[in-house]
């Protein structure tokens, strides 16, 4: 893409319809962006002359017209490599962004469930299945009497199992997880 402005310059124009004087004809519609009737006045000597003299006026507009073009072009190139810019811009805010949630929720602390039986039954899970009533107290930070409905309903519901420990013989609840 040039970021220079390509201006068409009318005495240029002028110079290369002169050209016809010497047999070239329609090499001025080249150089203003109209390739296809310079093709036509080139093989038709200029639409037999007419065509030649009628352009001696319309040169200024012919030209005129194409520095318009070249204009919006300019213009819509720079914009589009702004608007890459931005994407890009975006696109790396983005990531950073997504990075940083994710770091977030890494970091974040779990939410503890609301249900005091699933807490009692992760706590089983950390501690090898078995607990005491000791142990589910610590791990459920609920009262005594909480949690000894807790443990008799993991009993009436089949998830756990009572069981006196062999060496203490303390009593001792095995999860069935």
């Amino acid at each position: 893409m040039n970021d220079q402005k390509q201006d068409v310059n009318l005495g240029v124009a002028y110079l290369l319809w002169g050209l016809c004087v010497f047999g070239v004809c329609g090499i001025h519609r080249f150089y203003l962006g109209r390739i296809g009737t310079g093709l036509l006045y080139l093989f038709t000597f200029g639409l037999f002359g007419f065509g030649q003299v009628i352009d001696l006026f319309l040169i200024p507009d012919m030209a005129q017209e194409r520095n318009r073009f070249l204009l919006e072009k300019l213009r819509t190139e720079r914009l589009l490599k702004f608007a890459d810019r931005g994407e890009e811009i975006i696109r790396r805010k983005t990531a950073q962004l997504l990075n940083q949630v994710q770091k977030n929720l890494e970091t974040a602390p779990k939410p503890q469930p609301s249900d005091p039986m699933l807490i009692l039954l992760k706590a089983a899970a950390a501690h090898n299945n078995v607990l005491s009533m000791g142990q589910a107290m610590i791990a459920t930070e609920l009262s005594a009497d909480t949690v000894e409905r807790l443990l008799k309903q993991a009993l009436k519901q089949g998830i756990a199992h009572i069981d006196n420990d062999p060496e203490t013989g303390a009593v001792r609840y095995h999860f069935d997880l």
